[in-house]
């Protein structure tokens, strides 16, 4: 059953002696992009350059990041699945080196268990799993047995639904029920809706308009709009020149109640975050600390 009322409680602990808990309704949280693949859809994958992956972690530090997202497999339309070792071996020699040089966390983006848990073992304190534990569920008893918190993404192979939001919340609650299952705690357990995953652009768009419907699951939200291609559709702009349609759909989403933006171009989101939680929650200059 879900609380149309509910909202998270409590700070999410990251399992890191020198990292901050995020603690939820003070301001909005920063996820900056990494992407060590070579075929990302935007077309900042920095592949094997890890000094290129250092200085953008350094970069994106120093323009307000909260948290740094690596990833190391493509995920954009008609990609191809990599092995669990081609994507350990593009993404761990990355991570342990900016694991090494930045003091916010870093989540891994991936859904295959074997690389999640190398990925902890290397540095990495939150997994952001796209398919939610749909494409396999044991990546949760590995966010469970560290203790970390996990991102359950929204994902499908079609754009069918016979009702949009219901579907996708049922889906979702499914997901947290499968995390529990598992042992993770729920205040463990962050949602994304998904945009751009399973969804046609008018799909994407309706989602974001009523993103306050997905308050009641009861946890933190994470949304990722960042240069996605419905921006490029309702703009015809290509991905390095959809700025502005993301800090629209960035501004949107915090005040409906998202608590974390995943976001490329960081130090541009930052300034939306902050004067959006300026108006919506209250936030000022004086509490850079929260």
């Amino acid at each position: 059953m879900l609380d149309s009322h509910a909202r998270p409680h409590g700070p999410i602990k990251l399992n890191v002696a020198d990292k901050q808990p995020l603690v939820w309704g003070y301001r909005t949280y920063v996820m900056g992009i990494i992407n060590v693949s070579p075929d990302s859809f935007s077309g900042d994958g920095f592949d094997s350059d890890i000094d290129g992956v250092i200085k953008q972690g350094l970069t994106f530090q120093s323009e307000g990041a909260d948290i740094l997202d690596i990833g190391a497999q493509s995920t954009r339309p008609g990609h191809l699945e990599i092995t669990p070792r081609a994507e350990l071996d593009r993404l761990i020699p990355a991570l342990d080196a900016l694991a090494n040089k930045v003091e916010i966390p870093i989540s891994v983006d991936t859904y295959k268990p074997e690389v999640a848990k190398a990925a902890l073992e290397s540095g990495a304190s939150i997994i952001n799993d796209i398919w939610g534990l749909k494409h396999d569920p044991n990546i949760a008893n590995i966010a469970a047995e560290h203790e970390v918190p996990i991102i359950l993404m929204h994902n499908q192979s079609t754009t069918d639904y016979n009702d949009l939001i219901a579907n996708i919340l049922e889906s979702l609650n499914h997901s947290i029920e499968l995390a529990l299952q598992s042992g993770v705690s729920k205040t463990n357990i962050i949602i994304d809706p998904g945009i751009g995953f399973g969804k046609t652009p008018d799909q994407n768009l309706e989602i974001i308009k009523r993103l306050n419907e997905f308050l009641a699951l009861g946890v933190p939200i994470l949304i990722g709009t960042s240069r996605k291609s419905t921006i490029g559709y309702i703009l015809d702009t290509p991905p390095n020149e959809r700025l502005e349609g993301t800090a629209s759909t960035i501004a949107l989403s915090i005040a409906a109640g998202v608590d974390i933006i995943r976001v490329h171009d960081v130090r541009e989101m930052v300034r939306v975050s902050r004067m959006t939680d300026a108006i919506i929650r209250g936030w000022r200059p004086q509490d850079w600390w929260k």
